[in-house]
């Protein structure tokens, strides 16, 4: 059964497109967050010695016995970003048993501290590109291509078709290994919450303002929102977004949309509204993942957003107290209609390499095959099949009831927008972003917002 439902959700995921372990701590450095920022300035003065070196054969160096010690810059923060990267590490030492790795812990900054780097001329010899910054980098020469390495390390073969336009860029060169398939925004919520106060699932936003006002009654956060993080609270306007119009924030990117056509103006007054009411906690915009998530968790707060890998955590969590819903919506029939529109999507990011490394061939074949891994562990632990390749590997048990319920809707999804790290408008980028972050907090209202972002793309 296991098997089949792999494959069965591969072949959605095509349809739907057609239209995000426990290694050997022996072979990484792993910060801590009180000491993450000075293990970064360590490790980024270490790699401003290194990087005017010049290029040596890697493989050859990796060949001849000596130890090469790479830099990666990653996630390491729950459970979802840690299984994969351990089990890489392990597998890693056997593969390639003269390579160490040094972790430097990615900050949960949307980029800007790998832009520092890369401006002050200090990349790490691996890094987690997002399609912002692979376009940012393209532009400064700090991003290798690594077409030769996709095709002689068989990365090319392995990588499901629906999944092709996710390794190229816009130039038709592949700058970063995609570890992540087609990726879902999530509205999740606790089922015991609402059934102890006596609500139902929010359906409409009549609804959804009457969960507000109960919860917040009953000292209960309606919806714990990692505001410090842009990306999650720009996927919090492209919920609301995608009721009024399917295109999301992906269209105001792509230029097929103005964000002052009445769908957005719409959806950025039904945001505010909703702040106004409380759905948020009044910090949201200074709460990081971490705080966000252990409240939801913990039944401090009822609803959370998040993509589709948070599944297996909430599940661990919260057993069968915890699932996801259909984003609400303006009446019945926008809702019902809005089953099969989505917030989310793919995008070309992944682990990319810095040109500059002295060990850069070898830091692109190591980067290969810890994005191989990766899936390898998301399938296998994380109960993840929605990854860029086919691994051949099988879930180490059964699917939680909350990925095989999002397997059973890939079928009717017709349309996914796009999470902000795929968006190719850096100016846009930035402005929803920005915005969204105003929106949440209060500080704008919805005609600044969409003012705001207007004034941005002009």
């Amino acid at each position: 059964m296991k098997k089949k439902l792999l494959s069965t959700l591969v072949c959605l995921t095509v349809a739907a497109t057609s239209l995000i372990g426990c290694g050997s701590s022996s072979t990484t450095t792993t910060e801590t967050t009180e000491t993450k920022t000075e293990t970064e300035t360590q490790t980024t003065e270490a790699a401003a010695e290194t990087t005017t070196a010049e290029t040596t054969d890697s493989t050859e160096t990796a060949d001849s016995g000596e130890k090469v010690t790479l830099s990666i810059y990653t996630q390491y923060a729950d459970d979802d970003t840690k299984v994969p990267y351990d089990y890489a590490v392990e597998q890693l030492a056997e593969a390639y048993p003269n390579v160490e790795l040094n972790l430097i812990v990615q900050a949960q900054d949307d980029g800007q501290t790998l832009k520092t780097l890369a401006a002050t001329g200090q990349l790490p010899d691996i890094y987690q590109a997002s399609t912002d910054l692979i376009n940012t980098f393209r532009e400064s020469n700090q991003i290798m291509v690594l077409n030769d390495v996709a095709e002689s390390t068989g990365f090319l073969d392995k990588l499901y078709e629906a999944n092709t336009d996710l390794a190229y860029a816009d130039d038709g060169n592949i700058y970063a290994f995609p570890f992540s398939g087609q990726e879902y925004v999530l509205w999740y919520y606790n089922k015991a919450l609402f059934e102890e106060n006596g609500l139902e699932v929010p359906e409409t936003y009549d609804d959804l303002l009457n969960c507000i006002e109960v919860f917040n009654a009953n000292g209960i956060t309606p919806l714990a929102l990692f505001g410090q993080e842009g990306w999650n609270t720009a996927a919090a306007f492209d919920v609301i977004a995608t009721r009024y119009t399917t295109g999301g924030i992906k269209a105001l990117d792509e230029g097929t949309a103005s964000v002052t056509d009445q769908a957005y103006v719409d959806a950025a007054n039904m945001m505010e509204s909703l702040v106004a009411a409380g759905l948020y906690q009044e910090d949201a915009t200074t709460t990081n993942y971490d705080q966000a998530s252990e409240k939801f968790l913990s039944g401090e707060a009822a609803m959370f957003i998040n993509g589709q890998w948070y599944i297996e955590d909430a599940t661990a969590a919260l057993g069968d107290d915890v699932d996801w819903m259909f984003y609400p919506a303006a009446d019945a029939a926008s809702y019902e209609a809005g089953k099969s529109a989505f917030s989310g999507g793919g995008s070309a990011s992944g682990f990319a390499v810095n040109p500059d490394s002295e060990n850069a061939e070898l830091a692109a074949e190591v980067a290969e095959f810890i994005t191989e891994k990766y899936c390898e562990a998301k399938v296998m632990y994380r109960h993840n099949p929605l990854v860029a390749i086919d691994t051949g590997k099988e879930p180490d048990s059964e699917y939680p009831a909350m990925m095989q319920k999002l397997s059973d809707t890939l079928p009717s999804i017709t349309s996914t927008t796009k999470f902000t790290w795929g968006l190719t408008n850096s100016t846009f980028n930035d402005a929803i972003q920005s915005e969204s972050q105003g929106l949440v907090s209060g500080q704008f209202t919805a005609d600044e917002f969409i003012e705001n972002i207007q004034d941005a793309l002009e």
